[in-house]
């Protein structure tokens, strides 16, 4: 039997009748945007990531989009951010005029490296926008530390770390607003796009409010440039009954990992993810380092076993973004030859499939 990276149908069975009701009552009682689902879903996502406000919008890249359109990012403005990450990061500082500016990332972590953003941070930099990648957090005290200094944002891109904590806090708390995505694929997934921007600041959840809405207050009038992004209501009630289990779903991801660590350890050529002591990692991924890659994805094939590669060229080299100046990112550059994602998801991996994936690993490394 083929072990596959995910399968949305089997992960929600088990509460196939839950989601139903859920979107029946919505259906029931006819309003569609921006009604009590979305509200409830904004309380307990703040209290569970640990902020104090929450703004759900339609999808996790209008999510940074608008995260960045309030803190005053536009044209003339630069980002500082990472080029290993899903176009989405990117492409939110672009079609707001922005300019991204890359620095390398951390060869552990795979997250930007704090100490190369110091060096490119100039006058015109406006925001930094660190990826949590995998289900992990970036080292976010020098950042933070930095921003305070000149007057920086500090934007969490946290579309695959929902519940992971840095130093006991949670992601979309450590910086001044932090990002959620809800596509399907992720930890959390809607049944469509959805996403959400969290802060404790009043004065940007004030300015998302309106910015989802084409900036309009009460009635016809209009305060802000803003957009068309709401989350529906039949996603939020969605969501909702998914957040139930996510701690369940989080720890069986973090179990399957503890297997991968003991199970590969010591095997020429493969290195396990990197978590550092403060970090809780949500395996929103479980990617390791293998010499030979591309073969041993191709092995990994032959006997039943998915993989995939996230990602297999950093976005400074992806033919729409070279037109951005960029030097010395031999890391990520490095690690897009060498990365490899392999089954995590509860509902595609149990101990066995674990051993088996791992088993192969190894046979391949021993031929």
């Amino acid at each position: 039997m083929a072990i596959r990276m995910l399968d949305i149908a089997a992960q929600l069975a088990p509460i196939q009748d839950q989601l139903e009701a859920a979107a029946t009552k919505v259906l029931r009682r006819g309003q569609f945007i921006l009604g009590e689902e979305v509200e409830s879903l904004e309380r307990e996502l703040s209290e569970y990531c640990g902020t104090r406000f929450a703004v759900g919008v339609a999808s996790g890249t209008d999510a940074l989009m608008l995260a960045l359109a309030a803190s005053g990012v536009g044209r003339g403005s630069q980002v500082v951010t990472t080029p290993f990450t899903y176009v989405a990061t990117v492409q939110a500082v672009t079609h707001l005029g922005a300019e991204p500016v890359f620095v390398d990332i951390d060869p552990q972590t795979f997250c930007i490296d704090a100490e190369q953003v110091k060096r490119v941070v100039g006058r015109r930099t406006k925001a930094i926008l660190p990826v949590h990648l995998f289900g992990q957090c970036a080292e976010m005290d020098p950042l933070t530390d930095l921003a305070a200094r000149r007057g920086i944002t500090v934007i969490e891109d946290s579309a695959q770390a929902v519940g992971a904590t840095h130093h006991g806090r949670g992601a979309c708390s450590l910086g001044h607003l932090g990002c959620l995505s809800f596509y399907p694929t992720k930890n959390l997934g809607a049944c469509g796009d959805g996403g959400m921007v969290l802060t404790s600041s009043e004065e940007h959840y004030e300015k998302l409010r309106l910015l989802r809405v084409h900036g309009r207050t009460d009635g016809y009038f209009y305060h802000l440039d803003g957009f068309n992004s709401r989350l529906d209501e039949i996603q939020a009630a969605f969501l909702r009954v998914r957040m139930r289990g996510l701690a369940d779903y989080t720890r069986a991801r973090q179990a399957n990992a503890a297997l991968y660590n003991e199970l590969l350890a010591g095997i020429p050529g493969v290195r396990t993810p990197f978590v550092p002591a403060h970090n809780q990692h949500v395996y929103h991924q479980y990617c390791i380092i293998a010499e030979r890659r591309d073969d041993l994805r191709g092995y990994l094939k032959t006997h039943g076993i998915d993989s995939a590669v996230y990602y297999p060229l950093p976005l400074h080299q992806q033919r729409i973004y070279q037109r951005f100046r960029s030097r010395g990112l031999t890391v990520a550059e490095r690690t897009s030859q060498a990365i490899l994602a392999l089954p995590i998801a509860p509902e595609c991996v149990n101990d066995d499939a674990v051993r088996s994936v791992a088993e192969a690993v190894r046979a391949f490394y021993q031929k």
